[in-house]
């Protein structure tokens, strides 16, 4: 699974990639996380307002920040 953070290194995205880090380290899936903080790559996504989240190329959240219990719940799906 690739996970990716969108967005250009705020308060906000970084807590995102720190709350990525904790769903997947608790549940154990087997993903590769990476922090998007170019505005171009972030743009070819679709996404205009960050922070976002894309799994295995796939924009599941955007604009908000999800709480650890959601992220688990999108990682597992």
């Amino acid at each position: 699974m690739k996970i990716a953070i969108l967005g250009m290194g705020c308060a906000t995205c970084t807590k995102l990639e720190d709350t990525v880090r904790q769903a997947v380290k608790e549940t154990g899936v087997d993903a590769q996380i990476e922090h998007v903080k170019d505005i171009k790559q972030i743009m070819a996504y679709g996404v205009m307002t960050t922070p976002a989240l894309a799994i295995d190329g796939k924009v599941i959240a955007a604009g908000k920040l999800p709480t650890l219990a959601d992220i688990k719940k999108m990682i597992g799906e």
